[in-house]
């Protein structure tokens, strides 16, 4: 019996009745295609801009992008209109993305601390060194 979630997996099975296990069960082989699996948000993922948007609690900063968001905006009415809609969203997209940029800033990336660190190595050559004796 297999999951259905293996199932497409599963190339061959084979019960060999005969094989002395010392056992009153019977010997089963399979043969299985192991796929590696690539995630999904790392295959789709590109370096796209983080905005610190914690500063959108301050008053005087989401004032100020509201302001520089309507300015940019105001420029936009004076566009052609029989423009392309790909090209308008394009616009509308750069002028959000660059008072968002100067108004806010980029948030920093945080970086996390190595996990293993001289303590954890001390620890560790200190139980292979106990194994050995």
């Amino acid at each position: 019996m297999i999951d259905r979630r293996w199932h497409s997996s599963v190339h061959d099975v084979r019960s060999f009745r005969g094989a002395d296990c010392d056992t009153d069960h019977h010997l089963v082989v399979a043969k299985f295609r192991e796929r590696s699996a690539v995630g999904k948000q790392a295959a789709q993922r590109f370096d796209r801009q983080r905005f610190n948007l914690k500063k959108l609690n301050e008053p005087e900063v989401r004032e100020q992008y509201q302001i520089e968001v309507t300015n940019r905006f105001a420029a936009l009415e004076n566009l052609n209109d029989g423009e392309d809609v790909d090209r308008t969203w394009e616009n509308i997209k750069e002028n959000i993305q660059t008072s968002a940029k100067e108004s806010l800033g980029l948030q920093e990336l945080k970086q996390n601390k190595p996990w293993f660190d001289e303590e954890c190595l001390g620890f560790w050559i200190k139980g292979s060194w106990l194994k050995c004796s």
